[in-house]
């Protein structure tokens, strides 16, 4: 009997809530396995998908989209040795995995603490509240792989956001497998999009973009592509949130900090009775 080929796992594109293959048709191979890269019509694709979920999504209630990322935490768990097995550090999905835990705990917390009614002088009152931002576009870190892009994603879109991820090209396996949790854990389809491929070549047309309303910039090594991403969001006034000066902690405390970053703030103000 002649030896056995092993068959190459194909990860594909995460678009809409389906896993379509790149309209370029180039692949690249990682751990012998074959990774989609992404082109300039797939961002274009990937936009359009966020862009029909945000009204849905951003619609929902508070604590239904607490339930939908609890129930990521919870299908996280169940594949937990899959990410091990793709070299993932245990810990590592332990903190992904309670991460994503958090952050639904702070799903219908956040208006009281960020939002309010505002002291003023006169026969009415004033309330502030967060409303998400809309499409945000997200050029996720390279390490760590897993926890790195939960930290990026999951605060942006409990908040009633939508997004499009930009994977960082040397480390796609956990990203494009995290996709596979996502697209069984009830979250609709278009809420979270995921790239792969090369950002380098991808995020110009995502930054440009003028159906993008905010860019997270956290994965950008380079200061010049940095600098360059940030001018062409200036195109349509997008919320830019800019690489940390140096190495982040991602085990640390997140705070509030990435949730509120990729909201508005809308004020009402109403004449009391007499």
């Amino acid at each position: 009997m002649s030896e056995r080929v092993a068959v190459r796992k194909t990860y594909k594109l995460f678009i809409g809530g389906k896993f379509p293959r790149s309209e370029s048709g180039r692949s690249y191979p990682v751990q012998n396995s074959n990774v989609a890269l992404a082109s300039r019509k797939d961002v274009r694709d990937a936009v359009l998908a966020a862009r029909a979920a945000v009204k849905g999504w951003s619609g929902a209630t508070a604590y239904n989209r607490g339930q939908i990322l609890y129930r990521v935490a919870e299908m996280l768990e169940g594949r937990r040795d899959q990410f091990v097995g793709l070299g993932v550090p245990a810990a590592e999905v332990d903190e992904a995995i309670d991460r994503w835990v958090w952050y639904a705990g702070w799903a219908d917390k956040l208006t009281q603490v960020y939002g309010g009614a505002n002291p003023v002088a006169g026969p009415y009152f004033n309330l502030s509240a967060p409303e998400p931002t809309g499409v945000v576009g997200v050029l996720a870190p390279a390490e760590p792989a897993l926890l790195g892009l939960v930290s990026v994603v999951a605060p942006a879109i409990v908040t009633g956001n939508t997004v499009v991820v930009l994977v960082a090209e040397a480390s796609p396996l956990p990203a494009i497998t995290l996709s596979e949790v996502l697209a069984t854990s009830d979250l609709p389809g278009g809420v979270v999009n995921l790239l792969t491929g090369r950002p380098a070549e991808t995020a110009p047309w995502l930054a440009g973009h003028m159906d993008v309303n905010a860019l997270d910039l956290t994965g950008v090594a380079d200061p010049a592509l940095a600098a360059e991403l940030e001018r062409a969001a200036a195109g349509n006034l997008k919320r830019v949130l800019r690489p940390a000066d140096g190495p982040v902690d991602w085990t640390a405390d997140p705070g509030i900090g990435r949730m509120i970053a990729f909201l508005e703030t809308k004020t009402v103000w109403h004449p009391k009775g007499v």
